[in-house]
């Protein structure tokens, strides 16, 4: 077998255990051995923004891009229009959406449009972006085309820089894959305590994150500051998949199967504000968007320890009563059936 050996150096903004913000850490990779499979991948090295500054794009163009890395890293700025809890990009988007394994958010600028199966239709950037407003920051996206929109869009694009579109091989460090399945069935009381002695220096034992003078450092991987039940780091394997290749923040991949798996469950296991997709009956809700999302979230389940049904509220966080307007939002009704 042939053995990839490299030495990486990667600047990370962000957090601990989910989620990161406003520290940055760098982190330096010991030489990684990987198998060679990963040679029949697109390996792709994001451009920085040093390198921004240095090409030859035009200067409004620059603008834009700087705008978006601001409101990728700091998307609490449009708190109270657009977000309505704790989070930024970058919280699940490690690394200013460029680090392998923290799902890369150039890969989005390369493999889109395409079909979704969590809204049954074919996405653009956009449309993705929006998605991520409404479930993982718990908010109203920008409209379509705003400026917003638009810097987000080209920040996405230009880490994307020299990546083809539509590759014809996978995509190496995409998402958050999950670890191997653990030995034993997920556990919330071994999660509980894997998560106290590995987590919660940065996300508080009770998961209400870390705030210094108002703003929050590390966030809260549950509750009202954290992404809502619709997000896709709710469902137990997203989230498994994000401790395991990321958690604790600089020690990637130092937690077993196990502890990743059982943490995760623990935390997917706590409350947080409710699917936006909601019909007012979370057994309803769960089933019918159980093919496509829920029937890998622990929504609508009980807790064996204490019979709390998970999701079985009509709290919507901060957000209240404001519904986002992509959501349920239909497409392409118009075309024939093939």
């Amino acid at each position: 077998m042939t053995i990839c050996r490299r030495s990486l150096v990667i600047t990370l903004t962000g957090c601990s255990l989910a989620f990161g913000t406003f520290y940055t850490a760098t982190v330096i990779a010991q030489p990684e051995e990987r198998p060679d499979a990963a040679l029949n991948m697109l390996v792709h090295e994001p451009p920085t923004m040093e390198d921004l500054e240095n090409s030859e794009l035009h200067p409004e163009l620059k603008k834009v891009i700087r705008y978006g890395h601001d409101l990728f890293t700091n998307t609490q700025q449009l708190r109270g229009e657009n977000v309505f809890n704790d989070m930024n990009c970058s919280s699940c988007h490690l690394g200013e959406g460029r680090v392998p394994f923290s799902a890369p958010v150039w890969a989005a600028a390369i493999t889109l449009p395409d079909f979704r199966g969590k809204n049954q239709h074919v996405n653009n950037l956009e449309e993705r972006i929006a998605g991520c407003f409404a479930y993982s920051m718990n908010g109203v996206p920008p409209e379509y085309g705003s400026d917003e929109m638009l810097a987000l869009s080209a920040y996405h694009q230009w880490l994307a820089t020299g990546a083809p579109m539509y590759p014809d091989k996978p995509i190496y460090g995409r998402g958050f894959p999950a670890p191997d399945e653990p030995a034993e069935e997920p556990d919330y009381a071994r999660g509980e305590a894997a998560y106290q002695e590995n987590c919660s220096i940065c996300h508080q034992k009770d998961g209400s994150g870390h705030y210094e003078n108002g703003e929050y450092v590390f966030p809260a991987p549950w509750g009202d500051g954290s992404n809502n039940w619709g997000a896709g780091i709710a469902r137990v394997e997203t989230m498994a998949g994000f401790i395991y290749q990321n958690m604790p923040l600089g020690q990637p991949r130092s937690l077993s199967d196990q502890d990743a798996w059982d943490i995760a469950y623990f935390i997917s296991s706590q409350e947080r504000p409710q699917d936006p997709r909601y019909t007012g009956d979370v057994a309803e809700t769960a089933e019918r968007f159980g093919p496509t999302f829920h029937n890998r979230s622990l929504y609508g389940q009980t807790r064996e320890h204490d019979g709390h049904v998970l999701g079985d509220h009509d709290n919507f966080g901060e957000k209240g009563d404001l519904k986002p307007w992509n959501v349920g939002m239909p497409r392409f009704e118009n075309l024939s059936e093939e």
